[in-house]
């Protein structure tokens, strides 16, 4: 495991001429687009056939995706949690004896597959909301950031960009006394860093780069003490970096908030100054309508992640009311069930024509929106998720002549990936103008399926 902060593509130049691109509001066919030091330089419409010189994308070009909400270490659970039945709760217990094995350099095999799937299904950029800081029994590494370090290099070793949402997890959940709340069990001391203040202390010592963000996190109102969320807030607020929290997932964790403090979890955290333009909530899932009004009036955004929301059984967030009350809206694949960020959007319409028995909540052009600039803006990119001179060049192509996207004719070529393409389906990823997937293999690891099983065997072993 090596880390560097050499920006990837830094210095590329480079032409690609794109059969159809996405330029925000319609498809646009012979698009030529130029890149100069990871940016996008220029674009031209209306050229029907390559320049001499340019890379040739055939397909809908869109911006890159952005996967606002991960836990690299859940792709190990995937299929091995779908025997039997239970809840959440149950699936947790098997989530700890995963995160149990991990060490700094398994951790960055198993993230650095992880990410190259992601790259494979058009995501360039990931949230990675890292809570897994130090060794078994609790004890730091001698580099206490080693494993938020190894995420960074995987990332990097895989040719996307991370925001590295580094966690505050300091308590096991509310007591049964008023204020006061219980230690972390035995899984959970790998989490903990005692208190906000060794937290913040721990996490200042982390370097960014172009490459790599550095943002904070809550992770729940039940595993950060409601005096010491301020300090979390402030650590943020102070580098003007992200901040997210998990949030009104379960109904378990409203009770036991309003057992203990007397307000809903949004409540508690608006009180303590964390809701705010560059927080994200994710999940929000179970809200009452004062909550949907102080996230929206706070202008806190909202991560939906309706493959694992659905597969937790966690039920059906009010995105709609959300977004209507000010909250933009991003998607993520958490927990991995499946990585496939077209899957994340059209499941966030889909699901709430079954919640309403009414159709059309959202345009393809509205999931596209979430699915990438307001993800990138949730990680604190906002010169991500366009086609457009001066942003990222950052962009995946999607295939209009697979057995799912073929036939709609090119204008409605938005709707046809974004409700019936899969993650199959992308055929190149490029970050800052580097080709990282070219014709459905990534360029940077050989055998992706292969890492991802090697990897993922050492943790079951």
């Amino acid at each position: 495991m090596q880390l560097t902060t050499t920006p990837t593509g830094a210095h590329r130049t480079a032409t690609f001429w794109m059969s159809h691109a996405w330029l925000g509001t319609h498809v646009e066919p012979g698009v030529t687009l130029d890149v100069a030091d990871g940016r996008i330089a220029g674009i031209r419409t209306g050229v029907d056939a390559p320049p001499r010189g340019a890379t040739v994308l055939r397909g809908l070009t869109v911006p890159g995706l952005a996967n606002t909400h991960s836990h690299a270490f859940h792709r190990a659970l995937r299929s091995t949690v779908q025997v039997g039945s239970g809840t959440f709760w149950t699936w947790r217990e098997l989530m700890y004896q995963v995160a149990a094995r991990l060490t700094p350099d398994t951790y960055y095999d198993l993230a650095r597959a992880v990410y190259a799937e992601m790259a494979l299904a058009g995501i360039t950029a990931v949230g990675e909301f890292h809570y897994l800081h130090h060794a078994p029994g609790g004890a730091p590494y001698n580099n206490p950031n080693a494993m938020g370090e190894a995420l960074i290099a995987a990332a990097e070793a895989a040719g996307i960009r991370i925001t590295l949402l580094d966690t505050a997890y300091l308590a096991a959940g509310f007591g049964q006394r008023a204020g006061r709340y219980r230690e972390p069990d035995q899984h959970q001391l790998r989490f903990s860093d005692t208190t906000a203040d060794a937290w913040a202390e721990r996490a200042s010592l982390l370097k960014g780069s172009d490459h790599a963000l550095i943002g904070a996190a809550v992770h729940s109102v039940r595993a950060v003490p409601a005096g010491q969320l301020a300090t979390v807030a402030k650590w943020a607020e102070e580098r003007q970096a992200p901040l997210h929290v998990h949030l009104s997932e379960q109904t378990a964790e409203n009770d036991a908030c309003q057992a203990a403090h007397g307000c809903s979890p949004t409540r508690l955290l608006a009180d303590h100054g964390v809701l705010g333009p560059r927080t994200t909530g994710i999940h929000n899932t179970h809200l009452s309508s004062e909550d949907i009004a102080l996230l929206g009036v706070s202008a806190t955004g909202t991560c939906m992640c309706p493959t694992t929301e659905r597969d937790l059984a966690d039920g059906i967030g009010p995105a709609v009311a959300l977004q209507r009350a000010g909250s933009p809206l991003s998607l993520g694949s958490d927990s991995h069930a499946v990585i496939d960020l077209f899957e994340e959007a059209r499941a966030m319409e889909l699901n709430e024509r079954l919640r309403t028995h009414a159709r059309g909540h959202w345009t393809a052009a509205a999931l596209l929106r979430a699915a990438t600039v307001d993800g990138h803006a949730a990680l604190g990119r906002s010169d991500a998720g366009t086609l457009e001179p001066g942003a990222l060049a950052d962009f995946t192509t999607v295939a209009l002549d697979s057995v799912r996207t073929a036939g709609p004719v090119p204008r409605l070529a938005a709707e046809a990936v974004v409700f019936a393409a899969s993650a199959a389906d992308v055929r190149h990823t490029v970050v800052a103008g580097r080709h990282i997937v070219r014709d459905g293999q990534h360029t940077l690891v050989e055998d992706v399926p292969a890492a991802l099983a090697s990897a993922i065997a050492v943790l079951h072993g």
